[in-house]
């Protein structure tokens, strides 16, 4: 049986509370191995994600890592927080860089997320399984593959057990991702992260910001598709299972999945998947 688990973020309304509430409750079905839960960076947003890491576990019964990044806090804020998700029962961490948000000009004690995998490692041993994130079509900040490809082979050696990637719509991209990355010497786990589709608009910004590729094809046919909701989706569930299917016939050995805290979308490539 193939491994899987979600990706949420953290509400900050009672009808986003409302709207996670929903998706948790369906997705769970699907006995994922854990759920992820991302980062609110900057100020009093900080609390948010533990709130919500507390509430899936405790409500939803899921093992729950939260993100954690690096950019803009302290490193007493980072052991901090690291002090409280050990203490609600975390046993997995994703550690990130993270983006510094807008309007913050400090970029914390730890610049890069190699430094909060050591950090985790130096202060909590092997506490926390630390999954950290990889680029198959390349860092959109980096100087090139290359030099983003020994990046993440820094943060495996500093301690990470695992990846998981930025979401992609090329198959190929990944495995040669994965290739690379054997031949340098590292054996963790790779494991796709995986975007299911329901609103163009929205993929094409979130895309344009992280550097994950829309293949012209898949572009050009959303494009003719526009507001027809129903047929987008219909459309997105295909190719997303299509490409689930051919990553795990390569090998993929897990698939994390964005939900955007919503269930629809992941659970119309779940069911053609079988």
């Amino acid at each position: 049986m193939t491994a899987i688990s979600f990706e949420f973020y953290p509400p900050k309304t009672d009808e986003q509370r409302a709207q996670l509430d929903r998706a948790a409750g369906k997705l769970s079905a699907h006995a994922p191995e854990y759920v992820s839960c991302t980062f609110g960076a900057g100020g009093s947003t900080l609390s948010y994600t533990s709130e919500t890491v507390r509430h899936l576990h405790q409500q939803h019964g899921f093992e729950a890592a939260p993100h954690l990044s690096c950019v803009g806090g302290s490193r007493e804020e980072i052991r901090e927080l690291l002090r409280l998700y050990r203490a609600i029962g975390c046993r997995r961490i994703v550690a990130l860089r993270g983006d510094l948000p807008s309007g913050m000009g400090h970029p914390g004690d730890l610049r890069y997320a190699v430094e909060l995998v050591e950090l985790i490692r130096a202060e909590h041993g092997d506490h926390f399984r630390i999954e950290v994130a990889a680029y198959p079509e390349t860092h959109p900040q980096a100087t090139d593959a290359l030099a983003d490809l020994r990046h993440f082979q820094a943060k495996v050696a500093a301690g990470a057990d695992a990846a998981i990637t930025q979401y992609f719509y090329n198959a190929d991209a990944y495995f040669r991702f994965v290739d690379d990355a054997r031949a340098l010497g590292v054996d963790v786990p790779i494991i796709p992260g995986i975007m299911p589709i329901s609103n163009y608009a929205q993929l094409s910004r979130f895309s344009e910001a992280c550097g994950a590729e829309i293949p012209r094809w898949m572009d050009r046919r959303l494009q003719a598709l526009g507001e027809d909701v129903a047929a987008v989706r219909e459309f997105g569930a295909d190719v997303v299972a299509a490409l689930c299917r051919r990553l795990l016939d390569g090998g993929a050995p897990a698939l994390h999945f964005y939900t955007l805290n919503l269930a629809r979308p992941t659970e119309a490539v779940l069911q053609r998947l079988g």
